[in-house]
């Protein structure tokens, strides 16, 4: 194991329903579920309600079977943005090297910091300092590498740190549940259970060639992992290249015209998105998924835009050459990607002057008053979420 490395890791505590509890202080202390209707899953919930056993990713309906006094909140996407990138920026200020692994996941490497500060001391400020900042708890963990450091985190929440000094690695592991290992899941948990491994320490000790013959290339995995071996790298953090949305319905449709609007309202958020954020987009990708599941996409090149009508228009022929079984639809998505950065110019689009005017209007009065308060008449039956990016989650249309 490479002891020269020092990797930290961060993590804020319950994200989402931190957020949240920033924005409305009477959630504190009480049991909050962030998630969509009964058809969608927990996308976070509060210590509280860990203690009736809801997990992120379990169905809502068995989430309020557990919990039925929970607090439930659909969601608002945006302010969980404007909170990780303000978290982003404390962090870029003063690291060597990050990466960025999730909306509020990092990890630093602060190899050789030793020599002049302390890398956990170091770890140890920045993280006083995000809290400070922004008013969110964090956890954080360093080792020597992105597995271990990930762990200790885990170890430490809530609103904690903790440093696994080099060559206590297996001593750190050994006597964990080996559930406690990233990327080992459900079923692969009861698998080895049954093969009377339930410790670390056991897995550990387990030959190689043994799980290499009963899991395949997953066996070198957990081998690996059990013995605190990791040599990923960090990968520089860097600028959002796409954005998207989806909208799951309450009940499956054949109805093209009504899905017609939905894709109009949710293409004019991201377009908005991408003005208010002075970028340009050059590919746009359509997704449906049948009642039976099946998933389709389709996707196509166009000049850099930032344009509602252009926008739509490609979304709305995308669907038309997607949409060919007449089966029921669950779902619908759009993605905007290749994204760059650029100014809502003319010569990008087929416009005239009058046109560019009015959109740049619409965007003041958006600015001004938020993206529900002028949009386009055939919309105005919508779910407001579907435009205020409240809808990550479950896409549900209230």
């Amino acid at each position: 194991m490479n002891s020269s490395r020092s990797i930290i890791h961060m993590d804020m505590d319950t994200f989402f329903v931190s957020v949240e509890r920033l924005i409305e202080p009477r959630l504190l202390h009480k049991p909050v579920i962030i998630g969509g209707s009964n058809r969608g899953v927990v996308a976070s919930c509060s210590y509280e309600t860990r203690k009736f056993g809801v997990h992120s990713a379990m169905p809502m309906k068995l989430a309020l079977q557990l919990c039925p006094d929970a607090t439930v909140i659909s969601g608002d996407m945006e302010a969980y943005s404007r909170y990780s990138h303000q978290v982003t920026e404390i962090i870029t200020e003063v690291a060597p090297i990050f990466e960025k692994s999730s909306i509020d996941e990092f990890y630093l490497d602060v190899s050789g910091m030793d020599k002049y500060f302390g890398c956990f001391q170091w770890g140890k400020e920045l993280r006083s300092k995000i809290i400070k900042e922004t008013g969110l708890p964090l956890s954080m963990g360093l080792s020597v590498n992105k597995l271990i450091s990930k762990i200790a985190t885990g170890e430490a929440k809530p609103n904690n740190s903790r440093h696994i000094e080099p060559g206590t690695e297996t001593a750190f592991l050994d006597p964990m549940p080996i559930r406690k290992i990233p990327m080992i899941g459900q079923k692969t948990a009861q698998f080895l259970m049954q093969m009377g491994i339930h410790k670390v320490e056991t897995l550990r000790n387990m030959p190689r060639q043994l799980l290499e013959q009963t899991f395949g290339k997953n066996g070198t995995m957990l081998w690996q992992r059990a013995n605190g071996i990791d040599h990923s790298p960090i990968t520089p953090y860097s600028e959002q290249k796409s954005i998207s949305t989806e909208s799951t319905f309450h009940h499956d449709t054949m109805d093209v015209k009504q899905m017609k609007i939905i894709l109009t309202a949710m293409v004019e958020k991201l377009a908005y998105k991408l003005r208010s954020q002075n970028r340009l987009t050059c590919n746009i990708s359509i997704k449906i998924r049948y009642s039976n599941f099946d998933t389709e996409n389709k996707q196509k090149k166009i000049p850099y835009t930032a344009n509602d009508e252009t926008l739509i228009r490609y979304a709305k022929e995308l669907f038309q050459q997607l949409y060919t079984r007449r089966m029921m639809i669950r779902m619908i998505g759009v993605r905007l990607s290749g994204l760059v950065h650029g100014n809502y110019q003319i010569n990008l689009f087929d416009d005239t002057q009058e046109h560019i005017q009015l959109f740049q209007a619409m965007d003041t009065i958006r600015n001004k008053h938020g993206i529900e308060s002028i949009v386009r008449a055939n919309t105005l039956g919508l779910d407001k979420r579907l435009r205020e990016n409240r809808n990550f989650f479950t896409g549900d249309l209230g």
